[in-house]
């Protein structure tokens, strides 16, 4: 198993923590008016037309214009047509470089040529899908298997969030409990009891439109950082069904957006097995990214069920996957073997473990392993952070900066980091305010950034990956800079 790790020093979460509640509670900097007005006009407006004219038609036949919600840039989203190591190139021929990442799978970079290589062969020969199965459906899920040593079984599916299903099924039918735990502001996919407590802890039902209340019935949430709040769930659910299983992101709710003390997971792994619920830790960001034994092995815990995502097929479709041990994946066999005499949890997937999916999965494992890129991803991620520091200190800006290995965090507003107590109920209201105001400056220093070139989650969060050098790493500080020295205090009237 390899042990090598993207973190070479993990963080100090309290000092963290320290930081963002500071930030919340400080006035808003942004990028000044005036020059986002100007990044409107003459970048947006004159060099982006093309992408301009292609999301106007868009928004007639798509709804809001993209299919996919990480694609939405304030004044509105651009087109790219090329991706290549760290670069992304849009329609009108200007180029960025890459933090999004395609939201966290592609610790390569983008199309990486000895995967691309690979997938035309495949394509060459049997194309992207035959609905039987192909010899790289053993080949990928054996890799997981040697390199997470938990996963004893896998088994492929089309998402992250059809892998959280699934994983809420098997806990119910393995313990035969009936309630879902998962910790506040983390994110499981948008199936109906899991659109729980999503963005801002405590939040339960409100960020759930179209979801009836009663489907939330058999799931709670506890607090980030606080096992008595996750025991007082267990405890209280002995007498109302038990607990079938608890979710956790392994490095904190959102990608680690309100970070996690080191600690932490063992300590939601002891209360797991006091009260019987499975341990299910949520890899799609951290699997294969923060190293080849996930953040599991990194942390030194026991997840019962792994849930994985997008890099499970390299970036390519059919992206996501459960593992675990035989003892609770036996409730995931599939087709009509009859061997197993236990009930089957009900999971579909057409369009799962297609040959084009699980070669472009089995090989970009390979390639992450041979040539080492989680700890050069982090490395980067480290020298990106540190150069941020910097500038933050140079311009007296408020911004908290910080990384889990390569997964890194630029936080102008603190948009994620409110929560919500409902013994104060009257609180609620200014809470969802005031995270929707400091969400529209968010967007506002987004908009810069991908003015000056760089692509970021949501103006918020970066994803270094392999393909990133030093000096590259100093030319994206350079841009950041440029947006940093036209920040101010923003009044918002809040």
């Amino acid at each position: 198993m390899d042990t090598r790790f993207a973190i070479t020093e993990y963080l100090d979460a309290q000092a963290v923590t320290k930081e963002l509640d500071e930030l919340i509670k400080k006035p808003i900097y942004s990028v000044r008016p005036a020059v986002l007005e100007r990044y409107k006009a003459e970048y947006y407006g004159e060099k982006c037309k093309k992408s301009k004219k292609i999301i106007d038609e868009a928004r007639g036949i798509i709804p809001g214009g993209v299919q996919h919600n990480l694609a939405f840039n304030y004044p509105f989203p651009l087109v790219f047509t090329r991706a290549q190591e760290h670069l992304l190139v849009d329609a009108d021929g200007n180029e960025y470089f890459d933090f999004l990442q395609a939201g966290g799978p592609t610790v390569l970079g983008s199309n990486p040529p000895a995967v691309r290589a690979q997938v035309k062969e495949l394509l060459d020969t049997c194309g992207p899908s035959t609905g039987l199965f192909h010899e790289f459906e053993y080949k990928l899920a054996k890799k997981v298997a040697d390199s997470i040593e938990t996963v004893d079984m896998f088994r492929m599916l089309g998402s992250g969030s059809e892998a959280c299903m699934a994983a809420v099924r098997v806990a119910r039918l393995a313990t035969k409990k009936k309630n879902i735990v998962k910790m506040g502001g983390a994110y499981h996919g948008w199936s109906d009891q899991l659109a729980y407590g999503i963005r801002v802890p405590g939040s339960k039902f409100t960020q759930a439109n179209g979801v009836p209340l009663y489907l939330f019935k058999h799931t709670q949430e506890f607090f980030p950082n606080d096992l008595d709040s996750l025991e007082r769930v267990l405890f209280a659910n002995r007498f109302r069904g038990g607990t079938a299983a608890v979710f956790i992101e392994p490095v904190g709710p959102e990608s680690g957006t309100r970070p996690l003390d080191f600690d932490f997971n063992k300590g939601v792994e002891r209360l797991c097995r006091k009260y019987g619920a499975l341990m299910i830790f949520d890899e799609v960001v951290t699997g294969f990214r923060i190293g080849m034994a996930g953040a599991q092995g990194f942390f030194g815990v026991s997840p019962d069920l792994t849930i994985f995502g997008k890099v499970i097929a390299g970036g390519y479709p059919g992206a996501g996957g459960i593992g675990g041990k035989k003892e609770y994946m036996k409730y995931l066999g599939a087709g009509l073997d009859g061997s197993t005499k236990v009930k089957k949890a009900l999971i579909g997937g057409t369009m799962a473990a297609t040959p084009i999916s699980c070669v472009a999965g089995y090989y970009t494992l390979e390639e992450i392993e041979r040539t080492n890129a989680c700890q050069k991803a982090g490395k980067m991620g480290d020298l990106l952070c540190a150069g941020l520091r910097v500038l933050i200190a140079k311009y007296n800006l408020p911004f908290v900066v910080f990384n889990q290995g390569s997964i890194c965090h630029l936080d102008n507003a603190g948009t994620m980091h409110f929560s919500i107590d409902w013994t104060k109920p009257w609180t609620i209201p200014s809470v969802l305010k005031a995270t929707d105001v400091r969400k529209k400056e968010m967007e506002h220093i987004g908009a810069a950034y991908m003015a000056e070139g760089i692509v970021t989650l949501a103006g918020s969060r970066l994803y270094t990956s392999a393909s990133y050098t030093p000096e590259l790493i100093q030319e994206a500080l350079n841009r950041f800079e440029r947006v940093f020295a036209n920040c101010v205090r923003i009044e918002t009237g809040a």
